[in-house]
């Protein structure tokens, strides 16, 4: 009987053993979906490494306001170019830029942004070493020199041949029927050509604007 009690013993004790480690098992397996849920989740979370293509330029990056670009570096866009000098970038060569305004003196080979046109000529500017350009806002009848751009919706109206410190300059106003326009327009969307003026434009010939 003692025996046969001390087996039931070991097998009760066996029996409980096993249920022991079978939690125990449990709890691990537990613990490592939670270890490995966290640590994929952390992963996710992580910030990706910005692509290459959102770094800025070197331009971008050190033109936070006005200063030197070398030779052959892109003038950044909504900035032109307001003086040279051949000693900087190691005597490659340099350009200094700046964000547009109005008014502003240009060199000749600078951008010119959207709106703005060239309302003087200064054929021997020190910073430029050579040609220079007053550049202004576009407005509502502005004498502009010759080579000017002409600005989206305006028209040619005039022209003044020795304007322009004798370049010639050209009257730019809104598109708007019935002005009478010089050569060298293109006609503004929603418009067409109407009578010529052989005598118009001082003597270049005009053309009347109507409305389609």
């Amino acid at each position: 009987m003692i025996r046969r009690h001390h087996r039931l013993l070991d097998r009760s004790s066996w029996a409980a053993l096993r249920g022991r480690l079978a939690a125990v098992a449990g709890v691990v397996a537990l613990l490592a979906a939670v270890l490995t849920g966290t640590a994929a989740g952390t992963a996710s979370a992580a910030p990706a490494t910005p692509p290459a293509a959102s770094v800025p330029s070197a331009p971008s990056a050190q033109l936070a306001g006005a200063g030197w670009i070398c030779r052959g570096t892109p003038v950044p866009p909504g900035y032109v170019v307001t003086a040279y000098d051949a000693g900087h970038c190691n005597g490659a060569g340099g350009s200094y830029v700046q964000p547009a305004q109005d008014p502003l003196w240009i060199c000749a080979s600078s951008p010119i942004p959207a709106g703005y046109v060239l309302t003087d000529h200064n054929p021997s500017s020190s910073p430029c070493l050579g040609d220079a350009w007053l550049m202004r806002l576009v407005t509502d009848g502005i004498w502009t020199c010759a080579g000017s751009p002409i600005p989206a919706g305006y028209v040619m109206t005039g022209h003044y041949r020795t304007g322009c410190r004798g370049i010639g300059s050209w009257f730019q106003q809104p598109a708007a029927p019935g002005l009478s326009i010089c050569p060298g327009n293109a006609v503004p969307a929603g418009y067409h050509l109407g009578t010529y003026n052989s005598a118009g434009c001082a003597g270049l010939g005009s053309w009347v604007l109507l409305r389609n």
